[in-house]
């Protein structure tokens, strides 16, 4: 199954994938079937994404995509987070520097979206880290047959105690050594995320193979940022104290999303769909 740089699904896969989510709908339902699409960092789910919702259009399924990205808080608003609860919620990524309530909204808004009341979906610009202004966020005035979110905490549940009480890398030895940044995360994952994935009809699952590939296949990412003269892009000692934001979780994903998961794509080091399983 070939790949290129950019994680491109073999036709087969997303036509595959595809049929499962169509059959998923049921007739004369009245709201949209939500999906959530997970997986970790580098993994393919945009990708995947923006295709299964390119073929479901052609099969005449009005698709909207949402990605968990375009909720992040702005910098401003992280800044005053970091302030008053851990400096470490100054970076985006992990759940608390995410807009929920502004998700739920528009979840909810685009089951009954019409020209009378059209559904705004916000944008986050990663160069500027902040949300785009409302004035440039898509409008979306039908109500869509099938909604797509896709994001690489989605569908992660809390953690129990004691595995969150052990730091699992040096940033959290050295930098949230009382650990209340960690229970601050995972109190939004038990609390407000929860709320959002229970909005969720059904969980696709990119199953990457291990944590660590996550290193290289970010770093392709930020290598083809580097190559188009992003101001941000990532050397490696950055992209390894970044990913170490997300450790945790990622690992705590890994463990628990399989069994939760509708429907698996089971993923080699190299991004190739080794195999497909509907629960």
């Amino acid at each position: 199954m070939r790949r290129d740089a950019n994680t491109q699904f073999a036709a087969n896969v997303v036509e595959h994938t595809l049929d499962v989510v169509h059959g998923w709908i049921p007739r004369h339902r009245k709201r949209p079937l939500c999906i959530g699409v997970s997986g970790l960092q580098g993994s393919g789910k945009s990708t995947l994404v923006r295709q299964l919702a390119r073929r479901a259009r052609s099969r005449g399924l009005r698709c909207e995509v949402l990605s968990l990205d375009d909720f992040y808080l702005g910098r401003r608003e992280r800044l005053r987070l970091a302030q008053a609860v851990h400096p470490l919620f100054a970076t985006r990524g992990v759940p608390g520097t995410h807009d929920v309530a502004l998700l739920l909204r528009v979840l909810a808004g685009l089951a009954r979206a019409s020209p009378a009341r059209p559904v705004r979906v916000p944008r986050f610009d990663k160069g500027r880290d902040t949300r785009l202004p409302p004035s440039r966020w898509r409008a979306v005035t039908r109500a869509p047959a099938l909604v797509l979110l896709e994001g690489w905490c989605v569908g992660v549940a809390p953690q129990s105690s004691a595995p969150l009480a052990r730091p699992v890398n040096a940033l959290e030895r050295d930098e949230d050594a009382d650990g209340r940044w960690r229970r601050y995360v995972n109190d939004e994952l038990a609390g407000s995320c929860a709320r959002a994935w229970r909005r969720l009809d059904r969980l696709v699952l990119l199953q990457a193979p291990r944590f660590d590939v996550v290193a290289h296949w970010r770093g392709e990412q930020e290598r083809r940022l580097r190559r188009r003269g992003a101001p941000r892009a990532m050397d490696g000692a950055a992209l390894r104290r970044f990913l170490m934001h997300y450790e945790r979780l990622s690992r705590h994903a890994l463990r628990t999303l399989p069994a939760r998961a509708d429907l698996r794509l089971v993923l080699d080091a190299r991004r190739t769909v080794r195999a497909i399983t509907a629960r």
